[in-house]
């Protein structure tokens, strides 16, 4: 395994972060205990999870996976050998089943209770706001709505005082933040510093070959404010594993059961893209999914690669990606693919 540490810290995490949201829906509490021991084994020591989880949410599975990783560490002990990332759910109609009011102190206090319950344990190492609470681009949005977006903005303020309290109570480590924009981004980091805050340490944004979104203005934030993406959605939900090339729909796959979450990656330019990259894996003997991975892995600006599987043999291959070092040709490959499909998944 690889490591590196949450920026502006001294926390050492693996390059390959163990994704959790399947758990309480596709998989099972003895699959979700069986998953943390083979990563654990394999050296990955930084897992991530939500109250929300699992996923598709609904009122039924609402913090299931915080139990699941919760039962874990009670049966086997484990907790100081993990460094554990969780969110509060945003605001919206999605997540009306939890809450509603956004981020203020009331809801957050709620919400760091609560899943610290569920997981037995005192503290969670790094805490993150899991999107915002107003209008974005982001979950397939590929441009800011500014016509709809009239929200008013987080009370950025009151969001990282509360926060304080519970650092400064030892129930959170670090702060972080999830599907954020260069402006939310840099308003957090202004507002800390104004006022001797809690630092966003890290951000949590999707990240794939398909979707490189992230390099628009969000890498040069990462770079020269030292804010570390870890990428979630890596494969596209699947997509770049090619199971779904030509249309196929495998039997108990994501897209399968849930298609709505891949719709996303499945337009004509993604498809295209997928069966150019799937052809520079071929070429280098790769798994699309090696290929996918690895390429992540070797940016400068990313922290953590946050992989997630619902079959041991999809662990295994996604954990085995650290170890596979692409050339500068391959590399090279990549980026003409790149310049003739940019972006094609928002």
């Amino acid at each position: 395994m690889k490591y590196t540490t949450l920026p502006n810290t001294d926390v050492k995490v693996s390059k390959i972060c163990l994704g959790t949201m399947t758990w309480g829906r596709q998989n099972t509490e003895a699959e979700g205990h069986k998953q943390m021991d083979y990563a654990l084994e394999q050296c990955v020591n930084f897992f991530d999870t939500a109250e929300l989880y699992s996923v598709p949410a609904t009122p039924e599975t609402y913090g299931a996976t915080e139990k699941i990783i919760g039962s874990w560490f009670k049966k086997t002990g484990n907790r100081d050998k993990v460094v554990l990332a969780s969110k509060i759910a945003g605001g919206g109609d999605y997540t009306a089943h939890i809450r509603t009011g956004g981020f203020n102190r009331k809801n957050i206090t709620e919400a760091i209770e609560g899943s610290l319950k569920r997981l037995q344990t005192d503290y969670i190492d790094l805490y993150q706001l899991h999107w915002p609470d107003r209008g974005v681009n982001c979950f397939g949005v590929r441009d800011y709505p500014y016509k709809t977006s009239t929200k008013e903005a987080e009370k950025h303020l009151e969001i990282l005082e509360t926060l304080n309290d519970f650092v400064k109570q030892g129930k959170i480590k670090h702060v972080g933040l999830s599907n954020e924009t260069p402006w939310g981004t840099m308003k957090y980091l202004q507002t800390a510093e104004e006022h001797g805050l809690p630092r966003m340490v890290t951000i949590q944004n999707s990240y794939s070959l398909i979707h490189r979104g992230y390099e628009v203005g969000m890498s040069e934030v990462s770079m020269r404010e030292n804010i570390g993406l870890l990428a979630y959605s890596p494969l596209a939900q699947g997509v770049l594993t090619g199971k779904y090339i030509d249309g196929k729909t495998p039997e108990g796959a994501r897209g399968t059961l849930f298609p709505r979450f891949i719709a996303r990656y499945k337009n004509e330019g993604s498809e295209k893209a997928v069966l150019e990259y799937q052809k520079i894996a071929n070429k280098h003997g790769l798994t699309l999914t090696e290929l996918s991975l690895a390429y992540i892995n070797q940016l400068p600006f990313v922290t953590s690669n946050i992989i997630g599987a619902t079959k041991m043999s999809q662990l295994k291959e996604n954990i085995n990606s650290i170890n596979i070092e692409l050339s500068e040709d391959i590399l090279a490959e990549i980026e003409e693919v790149h310049k003739a499909i940019p972006n094609p998944a928002p």
